[in-house]
């Protein structure tokens, strides 16, 4: 068996879909397929989650969402009159657009949370007909009765351990169905505890692949996007990139999926990971190309640095105190502070008496930035206290890296010539990959010399 997940440019129109349903059908082994809401249709368009949200957050307001709820049936109407399904198709998701606009608002959270849902929820809707539209059996599997439980806060919800059995059962007896259907189950979201409809973080419906890839024990997991491979390093970054990747490990997809890789979301490889059941990323547009393969392990030849990733709005703090080696328990205090803040560090290079922690400015908003800087100048009363925001995180990643000498040296020669200050250097115990930080402002100039420099 293959699970399958199409993400929003492979569902953004009826052709798109019908690209879906031509690959499905083409192999037999393809019994799951888990899709994602209709993204961009060209670059000025709009994703339907970006058109839910809006929605939420102005019913949110109480203002009039009249004519924003209209434009989300209408998209959702074009896509199921192109496809040439049953009309009632695009009744029934209307009815369910204006339930969950006119449900309950006493918590936020929780509403923008349904409303997000209904993007991945009534694609699979219209993805099980267009199946059966074409003569293959299809059933739309609801994630709430399939068990996808999850706990958290909205938005940021994670899956609780015990859905894995309910889901396993939950498709095995949809796929033992006499006509051998295809198993059609919406990404991104699942429901808690109350039975109320919780959702992960943003990209989650890879996450919900890697999920029903584990529960099912199967062969691989296609992950079906628009592009032929994953690249060595952002197009967007460096325009000239020609090095697709052939292979490269969970360990290697993790670094750089952390530092800004938009292909494949972080999260969605530890289910798989876990499970040792290897990722394929393909492109909906060219279904024949290998694509790339993310594995347990890979052999390690010529390709010892196999990407570089960077990621922005990070932010710094640096903590300096004489002698902070022989006083006891200081980084624990220290972090104690943040967590008590709920604030979570991303990592923390030290030196002998001072410590530097790098947190992301997003979950780091200045109104949090103000109470934790006093907290820790009064509570551990450092010689030096500084936080800087705007920072840049690059990973040069490659699990040949540790058995090759003067990488380091190699990427730090081309940042010197570059003209580039590096604001910090961390490599990890494993030598998977080592991390640069760099202004935001030199971002850019940083990742290009260094593709150029390994590729």
């Amino acid at each position: 068996m293959k699970v399958c997940k199409f993400g929003g440019s492979s569902v953004a129109d009826a052709a798109q879909i019908a690209k879906v349903c031509d690959i499905m059908m083409a192999d037999r082994e393809r019994k799951v397929v888990v899709v994602s809401a209709p993204g961009k249709r060209s670059k000025s368009d709009v994703k339907v989650t970006d058109m839910l949200i809006n929605c939420a957050e102005r019913a949110l307001g109480d203002f009039d969402v009249s004519r924003e709820l209209d434009a989300i049936v209408a998209r959702f109407s074009s896509i199921v009159s192109d496809l040439g399904v049953a009309s009632s198709i695009a009744e029934e998701i209307a009815a369910d657009l204006r339930d969950r606009v006119a449900s309950d608002k006493s918590d936020p959270g929780e509403y923008l949370d349904r409303m997000k849902a209904a993007g991945e929820d009534n694609s699979a809707k219209v993805v099980a007909a267009a199946l059966r539209a074409r003569g293959a059996a299809a059933v739309y599997l609801n994630p709430a009765k399939a068990g996808m439980l999850l706990e958290g806060p909205p938005g940021d919800a994670v899956l609780c351990d015990v859905s894995y059995g309910f889901l396993h059962d939950s498709i095995e007896r949809a796929l033992w169905q006499p006509d051998n259907p295809i198993v059609v189950f919406p990404g991104f979201f699942g429901v808690n505890r109350d039975g109320k409809i919780a959702t992960f973080p943003r990209g989650g419906s890879d996450i919900t692949g890697a999920i029903l890839a584990s529960a099912m024990k199967a062969e691989c997991y296609e992950n079906f996007t628009d592009v032929d491979a994953v690249y060595a390093v952002d197009p967007r970054v460096v325009p000239d990139v020609a090095h697709g990747i052939r292979e490269m490990t969970y360990r290697e997809m993790r670094e750089l999926a952390y530092a800004g890789f938009g292909v494949f979301h972080d999260e969605a490889v530890m289910p798989a990971f876990r499970a040792g059941i290897p990722i394929n990323i393909r492109n909906t547009n060219h279904p024949d190309l290998p694509g790339t393969w993310i594995l347990p392990s890979r052999r390690v030849d010529e390709c010892r640095v196999v990407g570089i990733a960077s990621d922005s709005d990070f932010v710094h703090i640096y903590v300096e105190k004489y002698m902070m080696n022989r006083e006891v328990g200081f980084g624990r205090r220290l972090l104690q502070i943040f967590e008590e803040e709920g604030v979570s560090f991303e990592h923390m290079p030290t030196g002998i008496d001072n410590i530097t922690i790098i947190l992301r400015g997003s979950k780091f908003p200045t109104s949090i930035q103000g109470r934790v800087m006093q907290r820790i100048k009064k509570e551990l009363q450092p010689d030096q206290l500084v936080c800087e925001r705007d920072h840049a995180l690059i990973m040069v990643v490659g699990e040949g890296m540790q058995h090759t000498v003067g990488t380091a040296a190699r990427a730090t020669r081309a940042l010197a010539e570059a003209g580039v200050n590096i604001e910090l250097i961390n490599q990890d115990a494993s030598e998977v990959s080592i991390m640069f930080g760099v202004r935001e402002s030199e971002r850019a100039r940083a990742v290009n010399v260094l593709y150029h420099a390994f590729f």
